[in-house]
């Protein structure tokens, strides 16, 4: 099914959406950045099926905004922004928009995610080990932790009975995971998750190696989010291709008493 696609934002993570999305059959009708905003206001921006953006922690949320206000659907990677997540889902609930955000748009990404929460309920059996975790990225990301280093931090919250919060101080205390990071270079991203002990070290990553797989995953969302409504999540998206192609919902893993 072709689509005409919105790009808001058009930075590296905006070309490289415009060139799989086009390479996937759709057609780019409007293309916004910080030069000109007024074309929220076209009729080329209103004729979008669906709009995808990719900018900045102070300028995501009025982006959103401006859309909702043409009837355009968002789905969305920017980061840092979600201390107002719970007034975009109210304008969603209301009817008044359609929004596909999350923090990394990566299969494989979510994958991670899974795996994390599933070895995070292995180890709450075994106190003498503790996590930690270490995130690395380009020197233009603004945010830290990143949104992905926070989404894994919560899937260790959540399937620990120990862990109660994420900090990125180095003076933490034994229920607070820390978070470390790095921002050199033009590394797209790396996340490493290590539960330590006196006597060995568990440790799983995922390491991207360059922008194409969260393009790819943000222009697959987009396709998914046409013809649905309110606020749409990761989650949902992945059990739709779980349930497409017969596997085990590793969302189901529960702690073990």
């Amino acid at each position: 099914m072709t689509m005409k696609i919105a790009l808001i934002g058009y930075g590296k993570m905006g070309k490289t959406i415009e060139r799989i999305a086009t390479g996937r059959g759709h057609e780019i009708v409007s293309i916004i950045d910080i030069d000109n905003q007024a074309d929220f206001n076209t009729d080329e921006f209103r004729s979008a099926d669906v709009a995808i953006e990719f900018t900045t922690p102070s300028t995501a949320v009025e982006n959103y905004l401006k859309a909702f206000a043409q009837g355009v659907p968002v789905v969305s990677g920017s980061t840092g922004w979600t201390s107002r997540l719970n007034e975009i889902k109210e304008i969603c609930d209301r009817g008044e928009a359609t929004f596909f955000w999350t923090s990394n748009f990566s299969i494989g990404v979510n994958l991670f995610f899974a795996l994390n929460k599933y070895l995070s309920a292995l180890m709450d059996n075994f106190m003498e080990y503790s996590p930690s975790m270490n995130e690395i990225h380009h020197i233009h990301k603004l945010d830290h932790p990143s949104g992905t280093a926070i989404t894994l931090a919560e899937g260790i919250i959540e399937k620990t009975g120990r862990i109660r919060n994420w900090t990125e101080s180095s003076a933490y205390e034994p229920e607070e995971l820390p978070i470390f990071h790095e921002r050199t270079g033009e590394t797209p991203g790396t996340h490493t998750i290590s539960w330590d002990s006196a006597v060995d070290t568990i440790t799983i990553e995922h390491k991207a190696k360059s922008r194409e797989g969260f393009a790819l995953g943000a222009v697959v969302a987009a396709e998914w989010v046409n013809n649905r409504k309110g606020f749409l999540t990761m989650d949902e998206l992945m059990h739709s291709i779980i349930a497409r192609h017969n596997l085990p919902d590793t969302n189901q893993t529960q702690n073990h008493d």
